[in-house]
């Protein structure tokens, strides 16, 4: 075995161990070469091997961490994240934000104008490490039983799925730039890319809820597999 097989051996066995959780920074390339005792040409290419296969970030300056792995999805139905990311080997949790009453529904969905909405904030999390940030209308008129769900440890989305049936919905998906306060909670940058869905979900002609997710571009892909008709 060459050398440069050897530290992507190594390397690899430590993140698919989960000894290195995403996020993780690796030994700087001129720590490699002395553990190694090799030139750093061939370190620099175990390392450029890797973040081709997806298993490390390489970022200029910084150096190289362990790549959170990217989340897919079809892009028609509901899916849940929990179990998506459950799905990876990757611990899941939710973590409640905000919770508020809303009299003003979201846009796009038909309401009365004293129609009550419990609106949530939080985040989604694999292995500890912010993987998403969720804003979550749920239309009380239609699920009244959702004002006794306390939602700190279960995510709206989950809970939905499990108790309220739902008809209809549908997605709108596009490309926005996080704002200051998302990006704090999802520990990027401000203006930093991100996958934006939102969702409309009906039961009947009911509205039931509307939700509006952001994901860090690098994690989150929706695939959606399709023949001619």
């Amino acid at each position: 075995m060459t050398i440069e097989a050897r530290i992507r051996r190594d390397i690899e066995e430590r993140i698919r161990s989960g000894e290195w959780a995403p996020g993780t920074r690796i030994p700087f390339e001129h720590e490699l070469v002395v553990t190694y005792g090799c030139a750093r040409a061939t370190v620099n290419k175990a390392l450029s091997r890797l973040a081709r296969e997806g298993l490390i970030e390489r970022r200029r300056r910084a150096g190289s961490f362990v790549a959170h792995p990217r989340i897919q999805s079809a892009v028609v139905g509901v899916p849940d994240i929990g179990a998506l990311i459950a799905a990876r080997g990757e611990a899941y949790r939710w973590k409640l934000v905000s919770k508020s009453l809303d009299m003003s529904p979201p846009g796009e969905v038909e309401a009365s104008a004293t129609a009550r909405w419990l609106r949530l904030c939080g985040i989604h999390l694999a292995s500890a490490q912010p993987f998403g940030w969720e804003e979550r209308w749920l239309a009380l008129g239609t699920v009244p039983e959702a004002a006794e769900i306390d939602f700190g440890e279960v995510a709206p989305g989950t809970w939905l799925l499990g108790h309220v049936p739902w008809t209809d919905a549908r997605h709108r998906i596009g490309a926005v730039a996080a704002s200051p306060a998302v990006a704090r909670h999802l520990h990027i940058g401000a203006g930093s890319p991100c996958l934006q869905i939102e969702r409309w979900t009906w039961r009947s002609d009911a509205a039931v809820t509307f939700a509006r997710q952001l994901f860090p571009g690098d994690r989150y892909d929706l695939v959606e597999d399709f023949t001619p008709r």
